[in-house]
């Protein structure tokens, strides 16, 4: 799933902190609530080229999506 997908299913703290926090490595509680709204573990293909055992980053097409999301660049609101 990507981030357009997950994105309804994550509760307004941790979409804020996407916003706050774009780019960065995800806290626990992001990280927790990602999985969850997958309903499984996320494939490792998907996260960031920084990704490692213990820091997780979404891939650069989620950033650039939650910053237009953000910018409401896309004229649509999340």
């Amino acid at each position: 799933m990507d981030i357009v997908q997950l994105w309804p299913s994550l509760s307004a703290t941790t979409r804020e902190w996407l916003i706050a926090h774009n780019g960065d490595a995800l806290s626990p509680e992001a990280l927790d609530e990602i999985v969850r709204a997958n309903g499984s573990a996320i494939p490792d293909a998907w996260w960031g080229d920084q990704s490692d055992a213990t820091h997780h980053y979404l891939p650069d097409d989620a950033v650039d999506w939650i910053e237009a999301t953000a910018n409401d660049e896309d004229g649509d609101t999340a």
